[in-house]
């Protein structure tokens, strides 16, 4: 019963998604919206096959860029999150800071990285890193402070030490808000570096999104986005594998 559910709903999705792609094609192919503005789905395909090697190639210079600065930000977050948890003076001091470096947007950020660390690989894997370690400290932190005082009460009742509470209580617990962020912070690390890109950069789908953007190739800009979209998919579900193996005692999506 629940597999058919389970299929029922994907088969939802899927319809839906077709629909769309149909009444896109409709309104691409029967001039409703000319197609230099707004390319038909089989004229994107094309695109895609015909610069299949260049996007490539772009894009393993992205996705690294993205990997690096998700572990960096994953980090740093973690660490941030655990710091502001343990130390109650450190919350007060940088909770605040982390809250306000979210409301200067990225594409302000990006042309002074690129002033200050030059077009090379080091501009976009600092804005990767400021975009993604904001959902895990934030994350990770809410996480900690929402564990049952119960637990951590009898824990010291038997004589446990804070290293022991957080390792036996606070971090199995904490692992359910930590994947979510993180699923959040892997879709943000591509558009990062995307977005960094534009403003610099020698490769990348972000540089060659500049190039067809000023040859008015809205084909290939589809290409890109779509492609960008797949990539950001495929880290969700790494993550998804990732908290299978790390947490065997979840139920699993079909079973809830």
């Amino acid at each position: 019963m629940k597999r058919c559910q389970s299929i029922t709903s994907k088969l939802w999705s899927v319809s839906a998604i077709a629909l769309l792609l149909v009444v896109w094609q409709i309104v691409s192919s029967t001039g409703i919206v000319e197609k230099y503005l707004l390319p038909s789905p089989t004229d994107v395909i094309k695109a895609f096959i015909e610069d299949f090697n260049i996007l490539m190639e772009n894009s393993v210079v992205t996705l690294q860029e993205a990997i690096i600065g998700l572990f960096i930000g994953v980090a740093v977050g973690f660490i941030v999150a655990v710091i502001m948890d343990r130390f109650l003076y450190m919350y007060k001091a940088v909770y605040p800071l982390i809250i306000l470096t979210q409301t200067i947007p990225t594409v302000a950020i990006a042309p002074l990285l690129v002033l200050w660390f030059g077009y090379d690989v080091a501009p976009k894997i600092i804005l990767v890193v400021l975009t993604t370690f904001f959902p895990i400290a934030v994350g990770m932190l809410n996480g900690l402070k929402s564990v049952d005082k119960d637990y951590i009460n009898l824990m010291r009742a038997m004589g446990a030490s804070s290293h022991q509470i957080f390792i036996h209580v606070k971090l199995p617990m904490t692992m359910s808000p930590f994947f979510s962020a993180l699923r959040i912070s892997a879709s943000y690390a591509v558009v990062g570096a995307v977005i960094s890109e534009w403003l610099g950069g020698f490769a990348g789908l972000g540089v060659y999104m500049t190039r067809v953007r000023k040859a008015f190739a809205f084909d290939k800009m589809f290409a890109v986005i779509f492609l960008i979209s797949i990539i950001s998919l495929l880290l969700i579900k790494l993550v998804d594998l990732l908290q299978k193996m790390c947490m065997p005692w979840e139920p699993k999506e079909a079973d809830k």
